[in-house]
C-alpha cells in the first residue's frame, strides 16, 4: 500500500511543479538570476520532503510552492516596470574586455578569475583577448562578447599599446621583407607537430610563468623573458596576463603600477 501512495505522490507532484514552472515563464527556464535559483532549490526541496514523507498531507508541499509562484510572479511583474528593483534583484552586467584590455578590478569583485574567462571566450569561438571589442559578463553569468572589427585593431596594434602584444615590434624591416619575417616568426613559434588542447595557450596567469605551457610549446622562460623586455617588460610579476593563440600571436596584459 505504502509503494502505491508513494508512486501516486510522485506522479502528483511532478505535475504540480511542471505547472508551476510553466506559470513562471519561459524567462525562468531560459536563465536563472539569484532569485530565480532560490525560487527552484526551495520548490525542489519541497517537492522531494512530501514525496518523502508518506505520512505529511501533499497539501503541507503544494501550498508553500504555489505560494513560492506567487512570489516570483509578483516580483517579475514589479521589475517590468521598476528598473530599480530590476537591478536590485537580478545585478547589472559588468564589462570584463573593452577594448582588448582586460579589466582586472571587475573580475575580482564578481571573483571571475581566468580560467572562467578563457572557457566563456573559447565558447564564443574566440582564440585570443586581443581579438575582443568588448566582453561584458551578464547577470546569468553568460559572457556576452562582441569581436574587434580586424582593420581598427590591426590600426591599435600598430600603435604599440600595452593591451595587446605585436610581433611586428620585433624588428624592423622593409616593407617588402616583413611579411615574410612575420610568418616565419609565427612559424617558429609553435613547433609543428604541437597539439592543440586549449586555446589560447596561458603563458603567464596572475604575474605566474606557466612552465608547463612553455614547455609544451618547446619555449623556456629565457626566451619569454626576451620576448617580453621588447615590449618594456623587465618582470614576469608586472604581467597580469599573457597567452599565444595558434597564429603564434601573442597577449600581453599589464599590471597596474602602483605608485611609489
Amino acid at each position: 500500500m505504502e509503494f502505491w501512495s508513494l508512486l501516486v505522490r510522485t506522479v502528483i507532484i511532478y505535475f504540480v511543479v511542471f505547472l508551476i514552472m510553466r506559470f513562471m515563464g519561459k524567462r525562468e527556464i531560459g536563465k536563472l538570476s539569484v532569485l530565480d535559483l532560490v525560487i527552484s532549490v526551495m520548490i525542489a526541496e519541497i517537492a522531494v520532503i512530501v514525496i518523502e514523507d508518506v505520512e505529511r498531507p501533499m497539501w503541507d508541499g503544494i501550498l508553500p510552492m504555489v505560494v513560492l509562484m506567487l512570489i516570483q510572479l509578483a516580483s517579475a511583474i514589479v521589475s517590468m516596470k521598476s528598473r530599480r528593483l530590476r537591478l536590485l534583484l537580478d545585478g547589472k552586467p559588468n564589462v570584463i574586455i573593452e577594448k582588448g584590455k582586460i579589466n582586472k578590478d571587475t573580475m575580482r569583485k564578481q571573483r571571475y578569475n581566468l580560467d572562467d574567462l578563457l572557457l566563456q571566450l573559447r565558447e564564443n569561438k574566440i582564440s585570443s583577448v586581443a581579438d575582443v571589442e568588448f566582453a561584458i559578463l551578464e547577470t546569468t553569468g553568460k559572457l556576452s562578447v562582441i569581436p574587434r572589427d580586424n582593420t581598427a585593431a590591426a590600426d591599435e596594434s600598430n600603435d604599440g599599446n600595452e593591451n595587446g602584444f605585436n610581433e611586428e615590434n620585433l624588428s624592423s624591416p622593409t616593407e617588402t621583407e616583413q611579411p615574410k619575417l612575420k610568418a616565419e616568426w609565427r612559424k617558429n613559434i609553435i613547433p609543428p607537430n604541437f597539439r592543440f588542447e586549449i586555446l589560447p595557450i596561458p603563458l603567464i596567469m596572475d604575474g605566474k610563468v606557466q612552465d608547463e605551457n612553455l614547455s609544451k610549446i618547446e619555449k623556456t622562460r629565457f626566451w619569454l623573458k626576451n620576448v617580453l623586455q621588447e615590449e618594456g617588460v623587465t618582470d614576469f610579476k608586472d604581467v597580469f596576463f599573457c597567452t599565444i593563440d595558434h597564429r603564434g600571436k601573442l597577449f600581453v596584459d599589464m599590471n597596474k603600477r602602483r605608485p611609489n
